[in-house]
């Protein structure tokens, strides 16, 4: 237990192979693409605009990967974050699935882990909790979409309202876990405040996109407003701590 390191050569050696095997299998993909693209007749000015703005327009996602990472990599070390939010993970589910399974075990989400059976725990509870929606969608994705398209076939109303239901229910798991602690006094807060303060950004963002017609603001307002928000969350827990 002595030799144990969320650090180790070993699990860096492990999520590096992973990683690794997903670029190459990008690329090949990417490959692929092109040189479908080509038999179709498309040109090559035109693939290379494709391929130009696609990079581009990764910049903005890849922030807030990379704020996801050091966010968990105070806890769980780099390998695994690095894993887990370079193939299949995001951080609205990573960082909530460690919090929970750390909360189970007794130990603080900013002590760092020591124990081989808490990092074990915590890998499993992250790893299982996301394949389930890799199970929902390789059996049941079809089904979903018929019952959707049937849906909106006889109510488009209905349908609306039923979506607007569904992304609901799944905010409301995340509002949970900020409102858990405001009985704790004005410390038990911070995430509500921070919460908000996102909200207001957000807002302005949204504001400048669609009155503004500021349309590359778009793609990067949800990474100005994490991380605006987490700088502000330092006064802000000084100010109230």
């Amino acid at each position: 237990m002595k030799d144990f390191s969320v650090n180790s050569i070993f699990l860096f050696a492990a999520a590096g192979l992973v990683v690794v095997f997903v670029v190459v299998q990008s690329v090949f993909f990417l490959v692929k693409a092109w040189k479908r693209a080509g038999e179709l007749g498309i040109a090559r000015d035109t693939l290379k605009r494709v391929v130009k703005g696609s990079a581009v327009f990764t910049i903005a996602p890849a922030i807030s990967i990379i704020l996801g990472v050091i966010t968990l990599s105070k806890f769980l070390g780099l390998p695994l974050p690095w894993l887990r939010l370079s193939v299949l993970g995001a951080l609205t589910y990573e960082l909530p699935a460690a919090t929970t399974a750390a909360n189970a075990l007794g130990i603080p989400i900013a002590q760092g882990v020591a124990d081989p059976k808490v990092y074990s725990t915590i890998a499993w509870v992250m790893t299982l909790g996301i394949m389930s929606g890799l199970i929902i969608i390789t059996f049941f994705s079809q089904k979903i979409h018929k019952g959707l398209n049937k849906i909106q076939s006889r109510d488009k109303s209905w349908a609306s309202i039923f979506n607007a239901a569904l992304f609901m229910g799944m905010i409301s798991a995340f509002l949970g876990m900020i409102f858990a602690k405001i009985t704790t006094g004005i410390v038990g807060w911070i995430p509500v405040f921070i919460m908000l303060i996102s909200s207001v950004i957000m807002l302005v963002c949204g504001y400048f996109v669609k009155v503004r017609k500021v349309r590359w603001l778009e793609d990067y307002a949800i990474s100005i407003s994490m991380l605006l928000s987490m700088a502000l969350s330092i006064p802000v827990t000084n100010l109230l701590s």
